[in-house]
């Protein structure tokens, strides 16, 4: 089982990055849950979104310990980084944060996203880059079934994306820094 969370300003595509991991998990047969949170603001406010992924029944959708926290902005990492598990992994988008992680009993990741999303192409993707990186230190849904699930589940209006978004989570997946 895994515990997840996102968390990000709205319009960083915090709540896309959990759908989709929670429809691939649903589309390899796991149980999930999906819970999305996010101020009044359409883009600006805060977001996060909880998500859980198992091979058992699962009883709440609330994620308190999260095993893995993706931050997306500081005001993310102050609220969450205390919830992460000891063991547990923070995926921290440097380019919108500069302060360290405080803690020294989980593991870090500090990846420039939105960087890496500009450089090809299209900044605005940075969360799908997080979402690769995400993936790949998991290892619970593989790559080429979290492709096919973007394919099914991108709205119509955003398909034209998808071939991009795929792209962005690729450069996550094989980042290495």
């Amino acid at each position: 089982m895994y515990e997840l969370i996102i968390a990000g300003f709205g319009g960083q595509g915090v709540l896309f990055s959990g759908k989709v991991i929670a429809h691939a998990g649903m589309d390899i047969g796991k149980n999930v849950s999906w819970l999305p949170s996010y101020g009044p603001e359409m883009r600006g406010g805060t977001a996060n979104c909880q998500i859980i992924i198992s091979d058992e029944p699962i009883g709440s959708p609330i994620v308190t310990r999260p095993d893995i926290l993706i931050v997306m902005n500081k005001p993310s990492l102050d609220k969450f980084e205390d919830s992460v598990k000891p063991g547990g992994t923070i995926i921290v988008d440097s380019i919108y944060i500069e302060d360290k992680v405080k803690r020294d009993d989980v593991n870090v990741v500090y990846i420039p996203a939105k960087q890496i999303a500009a450089d090809n192409g299209d900044d605005r993707l940075g969360n799908m880059v997080m979402t690769g990186k995400l993936i790949e230190i998991m290892k619970e849904i593989p790559l080429k079934d979290i492709e096919q699930s973007m394919r099914d589940n991108i709205s119509k209006s955003k398909a034209d994306l998808a071939d991009f978004n795929i792209k962005m989570l690729e450069s996550g997946y094989n980042f290495k820094g």
